[in-house]
C-alpha cells in the first residue's frame, strides 16, 4: 500500500511539472529596437557612427544614417541571438550577434574583405565642451589630388559644440560628418555603408585648420575670405573639369541593357531629345547622392522632351549578375535607361570622346541634335549645404535651357 501511495505521488508530480511547463510563458526574444552607438574597423581604426533598429513584429530593420538621411536595410532577420541585416543597393550585409547588450560582427561588403562591426545602446549625450571655438563657414584645402586638384573645400555647420559638414571635392563630397568639440580638438566621423572617416579638427593660433584624416593624413585648411585664401588656387570648377574633344561631333554610345539588348544614341528613343548621359556604379557614393536627383528630374521633364541614360561602370561579378544595380534601380525609383558599359577601369576606353573623365558620377548634357552642350563632374550631398542645391540648380537651368531650343532651330 505504502509503494502504491509512492508510485502515486510521483505521477502527480510529474504530472504537475508538465503542466507547469505547458503553461509557461516562452522566453521572449530580447528587443533591438531604438538607436545605437557603433563602430566599424578600418584599417585597425575604429569610425564611429549612429545606427538605428526599427522591429515591426518579426520584421526587422536596420538605418546607417548620411546626416538626416537614413539609408535603410532591405531584408533582416533577428533569430536565436543572431542579427542580419542586408542593404541589397550596396550589395552588403550586416552579421552579428548579440550577448549582453552589445553587437558583435562584420559588415560584410560582397567579395571585399569585411569590416568588424560593433554597436551598444546609444548612451545619452555627453555634455561637450562650452568653450568650442567657431568654426562654422567655408574652408579651403590646399591639395594635389589624382584628379588634377589643387584645392578641396572644407563645410562646417555649427551648432555650439557640435559640427556637421563635409569635404567636397571634384567627384562629390565625404558624406556628413558629424561631431562635438573635447579637449582642443573636434572629433567628426562619418560612415553611411561607405565613406568611413574619421577627421580630428584642431583650430590654430593663427586661424587655420588643422586637418588629420584617419590619424593618418595631415590638411591645412584656411577660410575661404581670408587673405591666405586669395592666395592659393581655386577649387576645381565642376563644369570645367570635363569636355569632349570635339564638341561638334555627336555624342556615341552603344551597350546592353540590363536584359542583354544593345541601345545606342541612335535609337528612335533619343531622336530630337534633349539627353542627359549620366556616367554613374551602383558602388558609388556619390552615385547614391545624384540618384534622387536624376529621378526627379526624368519625372519633371520626360513629357517635355527629357530622356535620361545611364552609362554604369560595375565589377566584372555584377556585370555578370547586376543585382546590386538592379537594388540601386529599385531604391531610389530610377525610371530611365540603364545600360552596362564595362568596369570601372575601362571608363575612358568606353567613353573615349571625353577628355579628363576621371570622376564618378560625370553628367553630360546632350541638346536635341545629339551634341555635347555642358559637363558636369561629380555631385554633391546635403553635407555640402549651399553647393549641393548650386549642383542641382545648375542642371536643371541648363536642362531647361536646352529643352527650350526647337528641334528646327538647330
Amino acid at each position: 500500500m505504502r509503494f502504491e501511495r509512492i508510485v502515486r505521488w510521483d505521477r502527480i508530480v510529474v504530472a504537475l511539472v508538465l503542466l507547469a511547463a505547458a503553461c509557461a510563458t516562452p522566453q521572449e526574444r530580447p528587443s533591438l529596437a531604438g538607436r545605437w552607438d557603433a563602430t566599424v574597423v578600418v584599417n585597425d581604426l575604429e569610425i564611429p557612427f549612429p545606427f538605428e533598429i526599427a522591429e515591426d513584429g518579426r520584421v526587422v530593420t536596420g538605418s546607417f544614417f548620411n546626416g538626416d538621411l537614413a539609408i535603410t536595410s532591405t531584408g533582416g532577420t533577428f533569430e536565436n541571438g543572431m542579427l542580419e541585416l542586408a542593404f541589397a543597393q550596396y550589395a552588403s550585409t550586416i552579421e552579428a550577434t548579440y550577448a549582453n547588450g552589445r553587437l558583435e560582427g562584420q559588415y560584410v561588403r560582397g567579395s571585399r574583405r569585411p569590416y568588424p562591426f560593433r554597436a551598444v545602446r546609444a548612451a545619452e549625450s555627453v555634455a561637450a565642451s562650452l568653450e568650442a571655438p567657431s568654426i562654422a563657414g567655408v574652408w579651403i584645402i590646399p591639395t594635389e589630388s589624382s584628379k588634377g586638384e589643387k584645392a578641396w573645400r572644407f563645410i562646417v555647420r555649427q551648432t555650439g559644440a557640435e559640427v556637421e559638414g563635409g569635404i567636397l571635392r571634384v567627384d562629390g563630397d565625404t558624406g556628413t560628418l558629424t561631431g562635438s568639440y573635447r579637449d582642443g580638438t573636434f572629433v567628426m566621423s562619418h560612415f553611411s555603408g561607405a565613406r568611413p572617416l574619421l577627421l580630428e579638427v584642431t583650430l590654430e593660433e593663427d586661424g587655420s585648420l588643422r586637418l588629420l584624416q584617419n590619424r593618418q593624413r595631415e590638411l591645412v585648411a584656411v577660410r575661404s575670405d581670408s587673405a591666405r585664401a586669395a592666395e592659393l588656387d581655386e577649387p576645381t570648377d565642376p563644369s570645367r573639369h570635363t569636355r569632349v574633344a570635339d564638341p561638334s561631333e555627336p555624342f556615341r554610345f552603344s551597350f546592353p541593357d540590363l536584359d542583354g539588348q544593345i541601345v545606342t544614341n541612335a535609337d528612335p528613343r533619343f531622336a530630337g531629345k534633349v539627353v542627359l548621359v549620366s556616367i554613374t556604379g551602383s558602388w558609388c557614393p556619390n552615385c547614391h547622392d545624384e540618384a534622387p536627383f536624376l529621378a526627379n528630374l526624368y519625372k519633371t521633364y520626360r513629357d517635355k522632351g527629357l530622356e535620361i541614360v545611364a552609362l554604369s561602370f560595375e565589377e566584372e561579378e555584377q556585370l555578370a549578375n547586376p543585382t546590386r544595380l538592379r537594388a540601386f534601380i529599385e531604391k531610389y525609383d530610377l525610371g530611365y535607361t540603364f545600360l552596362l558599359a564595362g568596369v570601372p577601369d575601362q571608363l575612358s576606353e568606353m567613353v573615349p570622346q571625353a577628355v579628363n573623365l576621371n570622376a564618378f558620377p560625370t553628367t553630360f548634357m546632350l541638346g536635341r541634335d545629339g551634341r555635347v552642350r555642358a559637363v558636369h563632374a561629380g555631385f554633391p550631398s546635403p553635407a555640402s549645404g549651399s553647393f549641393y542645391t548650386e549642383a542641382q540648380h545648375e542642371i536643371t537651368s541648363q536642362i531647361e535651357h536646352l529643352l527650350a531650343e526647337s528641334a528646327e532651330s538647330l
